[in-house]
């Protein structure tokens, strides 16, 4: 299971839309207050601002996670920034970048501790990333990887605008694992 997570990653990469459009700027700016939600307590958005931090805490979240590497686009918001207006806010904050290189279990493993334990707190956790297409993807896998069903994950991820399609063989194979323990 664990060589399978490097073997997509350039597929992933494709999938997630890496490329900015030239009027990237506009699009964010339309879209940063756009939370979709994933699940009662998981919300997936685009690049947050500072000021949708704030917006975030009135919606309940408890925990921003950011899936963007600092420096993929200098002029958004870089993780410090984010960081520093979460815990202003009283919001938890954890970083787990998704690059290039795809996703590892490391990543989704982490992910997963910080939703039980956010789920425990009865809060909400908002991921981000440049579209909130790696959010989306990341949060699939650490479903996955706790047994949920591809399908159900699937339409969850469809009802919030979202494909995991590029990821199906990797949910189904977590999935799978997840039951034979």
């Amino acid at each position: 299971m664990k060589n399978i997570l490097p073997l997509f990653a350039l597929v992933l990469f494709a999938a997630c839309g890496q490329t900015e459009p030239a009027d990237s700027l506009a699009i964010q700016k339309e879209n940063t207050a756009m939370f979709r939600t994933l699940e009662s307590d998981m919300l997936a958005s685009p690049q947050i601002s500072v000021a949708d931090v704030a917006a975030a805490k009135e919606q309940g979240v408890t925990l921003i996670v950011n899936n963007r590497p600092d420096g993929e686009d200098p002029s958004a918001p870089q993780s410090a920034e984010i960081e520093a207006a979460a815990k202003a806010a009283g919001i938890d904050y954890v970083s787990i970048p998704v690059t290039h290189a795809g996703f590892s279990r490391p990543q989704i493993d982490t992910l997963v501790a910080a939703l039980d334990k956010v789920k425990a707190a009865g809060g909400k956790t908002l991921g981000y990333c440049r579209s909130g297409t790696r959010s989306t993807l990341l949060w699939a896998l650490a479903q996955a990887s706790k047994g949920e069903s591809p399908r159900v994950i699937a339409a969850k991820a469809a009802d919030a605008g979202y494909d995991v399609a590029p990821i199906e063989l990797m949910l189904q194979t977590l999935a799978g694992a997840a039951k034979d323990e």
